[in-house]
């Protein structure tokens, strides 16, 4: 099945993102050298790969038991052991969804807790190498597999992993005395993480030297383990693309009409569950006590043709064993796993879902609705907003409102995030900066998107087909990030030999700006730049 590449992160716009134990597995791990270099033994069996001139590749691996019958909507359990060689040329199934106009994927089948193992080439005498493990964004749409890491992994001389997990209702629906109630996605990619400790040093990598990294969604679902206490010690370093774990979102934000979120992608378990009952309830299963059973046997076409109930658990559920509390609060306490953060968002974020939601469809925010927007927004303080930003600044209506929503939204949080971390932990904070990042998306001429949402996740995942879209400068600077990521991979610092020198975070608030050029990397006044003096006066 042909899909094109997905524009990462989208579903944060189109629902409200969102999301025990899983089993114990045994400590034991699968032995360190190959077969062969396209055969790995794994601790289930042995798996066959591709091998490439500069890598090898390992798709379709099973982490988990097809989560199906009595497994929908519990913790994973192990996969079944096989006793042929199998074959690991083709990546597995992704988890059921609908597609979108931003990624054309759908899939009805749940046997889809299935990674991907990328290595560069095999060298027996080398030493363990780092290991990043990738949870892709997209909310309730994506797979592991549409992360091309050849160049990640042979570059950056790292072992990535990538990884499938239950999305929307699969992976975040709860009902009143369901264990793990809205969870089950996360539980999934802890799977993962527990795969990678019995079985990277058979390809070559360091299971005491992961790290764990995403891209919106999934940078937000990183921040999740890192204070989830099922997570700790899974991994060693974390990086963050887009999060927004403290985000809050103004009225009309998201969509017009749309109420203001004071917890944007966090839903308190209670909640869950009660939306779970009504989804239930409109189902066809409204007895509480028979209602998962009756659940677990419809069709997943039937779920998925739910007209809300994947946008309705997208987001991450807390409050139970999983997610103890809310994660501002955890975060703000300090509770968090003791290992070095990388951090940081780009610089036009929010033109991605302005330029989609309006221009694309053709209904751009107008002069006239512009003040509308704002009083809704923003109240008593839209008249200071406007003065800021006003029309006069900006080529169309719809760009002013999307740098008012970028800053007040994306930078706000993501500075305070930073400073939390920056607290307790070594903390490294990145802009990226490439204004004329290449984009699927088909945008009016009039709507230059700019460094738009996840815009820098090509340029770490590059394909050949991507890499023809970049000229020699962005080229370069897609080079300096691979070493700049796999750098603070290997050693929790990004810096290295023939690099612009990335300060940490520490409380100068040093942000490390990404963009092509000669000048492109190098320090910016991120505050400053995204007016968060201005917007801590009326937030």
């Amino acid at each position: 099945m042909k899909r094109s590449r997905a524009v990462v992160g989208m579903a944060l716009a189109i629902g409200l993102l969102t999301t025990a134990c899983a089993t114990a597995q045994p400590a034991q791990r699968p032995r360190e050298s190959a077969m062969s270099d396209d055969v790995v033994a794994t601790d289930n069996g042995e798996v066959r790969g591709v091998v490439a001139a500069d890598h090898r590749s390992f798709q379709g691996i099973p982490y988990a038991a097809p989560p199906t019958g009595e497994l929908r909507w519990a913790a994973p359990q192990p996969a079944e052991s096989w006793t042929d060689v199998r074959e690991a040329t083709e990546p597995g199934s992704p988890c059921p969804q609908v597609g979108a106009s931003y990624a054309d994927i759908n899939s009805t089948d749940e046997d889809c807790l299935f990674l991907n193992v990328t290595t560069p080439a095999a060298d027996a005498d080398a030493e363990p190498k780092p290991v990043m493990v990738w949870l892709h964004g997209d909310g309730a749409v994506g797979s592991g597999d549409l992360f091309e890491a050849r160049r990640l992994a042979a570059q950056g001389d790292v072992v990535v992993v990538t990884v499938n997990y239950r999305l929307g209702t699969f992976g975040g629906f709860g009902l009143p005395g369901l264990e793990g109630s809205g969870t089950f996605g996360m539980l999934d990619q802890r799977a993962a993480l527990e795969w990678v400790q019995r079985n990277a040093a058979a390809f070559g990598g360091d299971p005491d030297n992961v790290t764990l990294f995403g891209v919106s969604y999934g940078a937000t679902a990183t921040t999740a383990h890192l204070i989830s206490p099922g997570s700790q010690g899974l991994f060693h370093r974390a990086i963050l693309q887009s999060a927004f774990p403290l985000m809050d979102a103004p009225a009309g934000a998201l969509f017009p009409g749309v109420p203001a979120l004071e917890s944007f992608g966090w839903t308190p378990t209670e909640q869950t569950q009660a939306v779970g009952s009504m989804v239930a309830e409109e189902l066809g299963c409204p007895d509480p006590e028979s209602a998962l059973a009756c659940l677990r046997e419809l069709p997943v076409e039937t779920l998925l043709e739910h007209p809300q109930a994947t946008n309705l658990f997208q987001a991450m559920t807390y409050g139970n064993e999983v997610l103890p509390g809310l994660p501002a609060d955890l975060l703000a306490a300090g509770e968090f796993a003791d290992v070095p953060v990388l951090s940081g968002s780009t610089k036009d974020e929010h033109r991605t879902f302005v330029g989609t939601f309006r221009d694309l469809i053709g209904q751009p925010v107008t002069a006239e609705e512009y003040p509308t927007l704002l009083a809704e927004a923003f109240g008593e303080h839209a008249a200071a907003v406007e003065a800021e930003y006003p029309l006069a600044d900006y080529d169309t209506p719809s760009l002013a409102w999307a740098a008012v929503l970028t800053d007040r939204m994306w930078a706000m949080s993501t500075l305070r995030h930073n400073r939390m971390f920056a607290e307790a932990v070594p903390t490294y904070a990145f802009e990226f900066a490439d204004t004329e990042a290449p984009t699927e998306i088909p945008f009016p001429e009039d709507f230059p998107p700019g460094a738009f949402h996840s815009a820098e996740t090509s340029y770490l995942f590059r394909s050949e087909e991507f890499e023809a879209q970049l000229d020699e400068s962005q080229l370069a600077l897609s080079d300096q990030m691979i070493r700049y990521w796999t750098n603070f991979a290997r050693t929790g610092d990004p810096n290295g030999a023939d690099l612009p020198t990335w300060e940490p975070f520490g409380t100068e608030d040093h942000v490390l700006s990404l963009a092509p050029g000669p000048d492109g990397i190098a320090p910016v006044d991120f505050a400053a730049e995204h007016r968060l003096e201005f917007w801590s006066t009326i937030a």
